[in-house]
């Protein structure tokens, strides 16, 4: 029987050595990230932290205007915990939020396109109208 995930977006509640041991040391998209922008990001967005047994075990932000526009950031999973179905409830607890359920989506992925199409996300269309200014 695996145990009951607790999502909050209370940012009081986060494990944030945790959240930037895990984007710093194994995500492949914030590999090397420095502890004051884990902060900055933490501080900027809506965060979702994922618990069981009051251990943080999850996390997800959500940059967002809170009126039409929204980006899914850093979602995680630990990975002993993974397999659980944890994921698809913190995604669910994002997208079904009563501050976000009505604006529009948009994350970037390299590897769980089915999870999130599962949720309604779909690839761009016309993506050549779309522009990106990376970060220097």
């Amino acid at each position: 029987m695996r145990a009951p995930l607790h999502i909050s977006s209370e940012r009081d509640e986060l494990d944030v050595p945790m959240i930037h041991r895990y984007l710093s040391e194994q995500s492949y998209w914030k590999r090397g990230v420095a502890m004051e922008t884990v902060h900055k990001g933490i501080a900027n967005a809506l965060c979702f932290g994922g618990y069981v047994d009051d251990q943080q075990v999850a996390f997800a932000r959500g940059v967002t205007d809170y009126t039409d526009f929204a980006y899914l950031r850093d979602v995680f999973v630990l990975p002993q915990y993974q397999g659980r179905g944890y994921g698809k409830q913190l995604l669910a607890a994002v997208l079904g939020d009563a501050r976000l359920r009505d604006v529009g989506w948009m994350l970037a992925t390299d590897d769980a396109h089915a999870l999130y199409a599962s949720f309604g996300f779909a690839a761009l269309e016309g993506p050549q109208k779309y522009m990106r200014r990376p970060a220097p």
